[in-house]
């Protein structure tokens, strides 16, 4: 049993969203980014239930409408009136690790190509047709996947084509997703494909704190009482939803209104049309919700603060977000010179409409008590008691904390010791540098061929790519490769007794097609933020450098680390994670000093590399070693022999990497380049890590050539 959608606490933007597209599934779905424990997958596990009830043709597995069935059903056809009945709508599940075959539906190629007949086994989008489909962690999904169900959102229909077998059914749902920033993000053109984008966080008022425990402690007492509690307000909001979907037909977009979106997009210098497209439904069903036919300026800013925030992101270091005033003034510039400005009365002051109408809210209960606008959830009127009956503001979410706040680790360094020298009185840190502006870097890879996660960087055995060649299939063909399961075929046709046109093949002539494609890597970097490292503009450039290669981290869906160096030790700033957001944060904050202990930052990163293999070991690793090579101390030895001596266990564990020559000045030691031997890696110098060096070294040979 899940925990009834109206007894969330708090949760306004997120609640609403949700609704919004439950009313019109055209709005193109619901991300829901927000941090660990926030009630994510609880909300949306709970919004099936307040969902009206669909009619299915009897013993389709399509989930037809029997009032007007699909006519290319693979199941059908079936004609209008057939028999049918009334099932709660579904929430369907994808889980990170689906197969597209699990996603879309498996085509049985063996008897299509043996026996003549076109078997379909349908997949997850088919069991979501009429329903929700919930993708938990989005962000880990693989790209293909995301796409795959962002187009089946927006087409309404599911294609599954194999070696020229098609099938196609009908896939309408309420596409719904949540992830968790801090372990990656999505790519901004997936973030533009998803209609709404709500971010949450957990309450920091203790008495709202306090409700979510009380409510949790008695929906785990007596699941099945506390939502007999909640029944009637779950019943209300069925109700409402259902006649929201009835209205949303007639609800009029004025010329004024639409000038109003159209003018709020431009203000926010969106890419491309879509922005202005989701805006407009999305203030279409909010109408709708609240009982208007009419679309009101009000609808048009809750719209914009859910449809705009996340596409107005141009890399994956900018925090998405909407300037309160930018969005006002745009409003204001497209109202109308002869509509008088809207009552600012403050939210709230509808009749009936705060969320202490449910069992359990009070003043400390599930809405907001700091006179915040409501959402129109919880209020006693149902759709189509005017606009009285919603709230047409949306509470702005608290910003997630920062990682000191949530308890994480900090995103400064320790203080080391002095700068850089062996005199006994530390020098005082510097202040952090200011990275310069990242640029377009020389593509880095891992050497060899691997299997692991699909990506953009290194070479890699996958389920989609190029064809490489074909092997005789261990289980069900999945890829065929057509050109060599009939050669294979081909000499045993008389045998087989052939004696017209066409091809007789058998289970053993089918070949499954091998494929090479890329796949994401770990990218450790290990910086030297040292006093070695030179002036305040050199590490400046340096960091740019480092946050370059962070952004290509990104665009090649690779997994990220950061240890840094500086002082006595070195310091795991940043275990392996999805997130480039938090390495970008931890860099930018890193401040420089101190002595090199470099050794220390080559041992540390090796530990961290043995603990990932043991945890992913299909993901293979790249060390980048950012540094000019310099190895201090505090105490007397050779620190330079220690980290050779460390950089030759790297190489013995057949750690594939990059070092990157930060060393300046027309004096220059070559260390950088030492170690890169020791490593048996490729040395690169700072100024040489950008793509279109790399093009102009090209340039120079061929013009020498």
């Amino acid at each position: 049993m899940n925990f009834p959608f109206g007894a969330v606490v708090g949760m306004d933007d997120m609640r609403l969203a949700l609704v919004l597209n439950a009313v019109s599934p055209a709005v193109g779905g619901v991300l829901v980014r927000g941090e660990k424990g926030t009630a994510k997958s609880t909300a949306v596990r709970a919004l099936a239930a307040v969902l009206p009830q669909v009619d299915v043709v009897a013993g389709c597995r399509f989930a037809c409408d029997p009032a007007a069935p699909d006519p290319g059903c693979p199941d059908g056809p079936h004609d209008a009136g057939a028999p049918g009945h009334s099932r709660p709508a579904r929430l369907v599940e994808l889980p990170v690790g689906a197969s597209e075959d699990r996603v879309v539906g498996a085509l049985d190629l063996e008897r299509a190509l043996t026996e003549g007949v076109k078997a379909f086994e349908p997949g997850l989008l088919a069991a979501a047709h009429r329903g929700v489909l919930y993708v938990d962690e989005v962000n880990l999904l693989h790209d293909h996947l995301v796409d795959l169900l962002l187009d089946a959102a927006a087409l309404g229909t599911a294609y599954v084509e194999r070696e020229g077998v098609s099938v196609r059914h009908a896939a309408r749902f309420l596409l719904v997703g949540t992830m968790n920033p801090e372990e990656g993000e999505l790519r901004p053109q997936l973030l533009d494909r998803f209609g709404l984008t709500v971010e949450v966080a957990a309450p920091r008022d203790p008495e709202l704190r306090a409700e979510v425990v009380r409510r949790r402690f008695a929906f785990d007492a007596d699941p099945a009482g506390f939502a007999a509690e909640w029944a009637a307000e779950e019943a209300s909001l069925s109700d409402r939803i259902a006649a929201a979907r009835v209205r949303l037909p007639n609800v009029v977009l004025s010329d004024g209104a639409l000038r109003q979106v159209t003018a709020v997009c431009a203000a926010f210098d969106v890419d491309g049309l879509r922005a202005d497209l989701v805006t407009a439904r999305a203030a279409l069903a909010h109408a709708a919700w609240c009982g208007r036919d009419e679309v009101t300026e009000d609808d048009v800013r809750v719209a914009a603060r859910l449809a705009l925030p996340h596409r107005r992101r141009r890399n994956p270091f900018d925090a998405p977000g909407l300037d309160d005033e930018t969005l006002e003034q745009a409003l204001s510039d497209a109202r109308p010179a002869d509509e008088p400005p809207p009552d600012d009365d403050g939210p709230g002051d509808g009749p009936g409409d705060g969320p202490g109408d449910g069992p359990g809210d009070g003043p400390d209960g599930g809405g907001s008590d700091d006179g915040g606008p409501d959402d129109g959830l919880h209020g006693p009127g149902g759709a189509g008691e005017g606009s009285d009956a919603c709230e047409s503001d949306v509470e702005t979410q608290a910003k997630p904390p920062s990682p000191e706040e949530d308890g994480g680790e900090p995103t400064t360094a320790p203080r080391g010791e002095g700068g850089g020298s062996t005199a006994a009185t530390p020098a005082p840190d510097r202040a952090a540098a200011a990275p310069t502006d990242p640029f377009r870097i020389r593509r880095l890879e891992v050497p060899g061929i691997g299997a692991g996660a699909s990506g953009r960087r290194s070479r890699a055995r996958s389920e989609r790519g190029r064809v490489v060649g074909s092997v005789r299939p261990s289980g069900t063909v999945t890829k065929l490769h057509l050109t060599d399961t009939v050669l294979a075929a081909a000499p045993h046709q008389v045998a087989r007794g052939r004696t017209g046109p066409g091809l007789r093949i058998a289970r053993e002539d089918l070949r499954q097609a091998t494929l090479e494609g890329r796949e994401g890597n770990l990218v450790l970097f290990v910086v030297d933020a040292s006093g070695s490292m030179g002036s305040r503009s050199r590490m400046g450039a340096v960091k740019g450098a480092v946050l370059s290669l962070l952004l290509d981290a990104y665009q090649r869906r690779d997994k990220v680390g950061l240890v840094t160096f500086r002082g006595g030790d070195a310091e795991l700033a940043l275990p392996p994670t999805w997130s480039v957001e938090a390495a970008a944060a931890r860099l930018t904050d890193l401040p420089t000093g101190g002595r090199t202990p470099l050794a220390a930052g080559l041992l540390r990163a090796h530990e961290v590399l043995r603990v990932e293999r043991v945890r992913d070991p299909q993901r293979r690793p790249l060390l980048v070693v950012v540094t000019d090579g310099r190895a201090t101390g505090a105490r007397g030895g050779n620190h330079l022999a220690d980290a050779h001596a460390a950089a030759a266990l790297l190489a013995s564990a057949g750690t594939a990497s990059v070092v990157v020559d930060c060393e300046s000045g027309p004096v220059r030691l070559g260390l950088a380049g030492t170690l890169g031997a020791l490593l048996g890696a490729q040395t690169l110098r700072l100024e040489e890590l950008a793509a279109d060096s790399l093009a102009a070294t090209v340039r120079s040979a061929r013009k020498a050539a």
